[in-house]
């Protein structure tokens, strides 16, 4: 077994996935968490009989699981039990008209013939250029660290560089297909997971449309913090010891070596450094300036995805009407965009997002309560306070009521809301994004901050401020690209 020590710095996915790697290439890994419990943003909470998912809800790209727990020979049933949703989600349109998307495919082909005549042909086309994204994506894209332009030099990737899309923008690709409002609206709600407006997106991601009708919406069962509990337990049967309310205060340099990690309760020396943590904090907080990657106006100039204002609400009742994803598009969503990404500010007429998991399963609400989770994306870096999340409580409820036919504020036994100095506190979130940067033309593979650093040999970075990008799949994939670079480093330099 290799000596070399390694410590990951956060324990979100993408750290949790680094140092399963690590850990099963035979490094001894120590992982730093400066909360009270590892997950990061899928941290849960439990308060009065609710359990709470404090970030991530939705389970998209199954296989990206599945070929994480089996590079450890297991499988995402030996942990936790997967349930596929159907309907996979719900949008609500003005007038409170509701459009359920199935699961199966024959269902939605109907569906959207029901919408639009002719839709139904155009949507098999649609999700077949988008499965050669995905798999194209998948295989040969999301891998990559994102080091060299010579990554990209494949036959495959050369043969079908037009049909990728990735200079066409998915606004102009949606409407090649559709017309009516409310396709366009289905079709483009997953770029927001992304982090731009769809014209700024490129068309490329058109494979998370076929991620998420083909593929198919699933719940882990108990919650997705069984999915970072599964990890942790991967990495802890590999040795891996966790340090939790344990912050890295500094990373002392010498040479072009971080040779010590320091918290408020040790200091340690280690072979490599792996920063799962956000990667500006790192950078500005830890390192010297001539130690960093980029400065201060490099991070100012980057397109982040957003922010958001969450609210965790225990109902005493059943909301027979929320499915288990439901989004609000009963507003505009080009407007709701516009104030987060062209003219940053507190939207004035909101969408918003609501998960209730107790719709699926019985374990995470009281018998005869609803958990739920309500979601409004929000420019980064705005002013937060109690009274704009009270302000914005109301406009949601208003509508949220009124979809329900209940009076839901009545019914509320449990309330906690989440915003941009939340983010800030808990996750050293720069200006307090919730995604991590934003998946634009300009900030794509290897335009995205750089997994290594240039000054510092032996310090890496994961996450969803690198490659690939933001989201729960990226993230787990960003660990084992970081882990790679790592190890590679730490094998050449014996």
């Amino acid at each position: 077994m290799d000596t070399s020590k390694v410590a990951v710095i956060g324990s979100g996915f993408a750290g949790l996935s680094a140092a399963a790697y690590l850990s099963r290439a035979g490094y001894r890994v120590d992982i730093f968490e400066k909360n009270e419990s590892s997950g990061g943003r899928a941290r849960q909470a439990s308060q009065q009989g609710y359990i709470f998912d404090m970030g991530p809800s939705w389970y998209w790209m199954p296989d990206v699981f599945e070929r994480f727990f089996d590079d450890f020979g297991y499988r995402p049933g030996d942990f936790y039990e997967l349930k596929r949703l159907d309907p996979g989600f719900v949008m609500v349109f003005p007038e409170n008209e509701a459009l359920a998307i199935p699961d199966r495919s024959d269902e939605l082909y109907t569906l959207f013939e029901s919408v639009e005549a002719g839709s139904a042909e155009k949507l098999r086309a649609f999700l077949k250029e988008a499965a050669y994204k995905y798999k194209v994506g998948m295989d040969k894209l999301v891998y990559k660290p994102g080091l060299s332009y010579f990554e990209f030099i494949d036959l495959d990737l050369f043969k079908g560089i037009f049909k990728l899309q990735a200079f066409t923008n998915f606004r102009d690709h949606v409407r090649k297909y559709f017309s009516h409002p409310k396709l366009i609206a289905l079709m483009e709600f997953p770029v927001l997971f992304l982090g731009a407006m769809p014209e700024d997106t490129p068309a490329l991601y058109s494979l998370m449309n076929y991620a998420g009708l083909q593929l198919g919406t699933w719940y882990p069962m108990g919650g997705f913090g069984k999915v970072s509990e599964a990890m942790r337990t991967i990495c802890e049967r590999q040795g891996v010891r966790f340090f939790e309310n344990e912050p890295v205060t500094s990373l002392t340099v010498s040479g072009r070596k971080v040779s010590t990690v320091r918290t408020p309760l040790r200091e340690a020396g280690y072979d490599g450094v792996l920063a799962a943590a956000d990667y500006n904090h790192i950078e500005q907080r830890l390192l010297r300036p001539e130690h960093r990657n980029y400065a201060a106006e490099y991070w100012d100039s980057r397109v982040l995805a957003p922010s958001a204002l969450i609210f965790y609400l225990g109902l005493s009742c059943r909301v027979d009407k929320l499915a288990h994803h439901t989004l609000f598009f009963d507003t505009s969503l080009e407007k709701h965009a516009h104030e987060i990404y062209k003219r940053p500010q507190w939207p004035s007429d909101p969408l918003f997002y609501v998960c209730c998991p107790s719709r699926s399963d019985d374990t995470v609400a009281p018998v005869g309560h609803e958990n739920v989770f309500i979601l409004m994306p929000l420019a980064p870096g705005l002013d937060d306070n109690v009274a704009l999340r009270e302000r914005y409580f109301e406009k949601v409820m208003d509508r949220l009521e009124r979809y329900a036919g209940l009076p839901l504020r009545d019914k509320v036994d449990y309330k906690r809301s989440y915003c941009v100095n939340d983010f800030k506190a808990d996750y050293h979130a720069y200006k307090g994004n919730a995604y991590g940067l934003a998946n634009t033309l300009r900030q794509t593979a290897n335009l995205k901050p750089a997994i290594r650093n240039k000054h510092i040999d032996n310090l890496f970075y994961a996450g969803q401020l690198t490659v690939p990008g933001p989201g729960v799949p990226p993230s787990i994939i960003s660990g084992k690209v970081a882990a790679g670079q790592l190890i590679k480093y730490l094998k050449q330099k014996k």
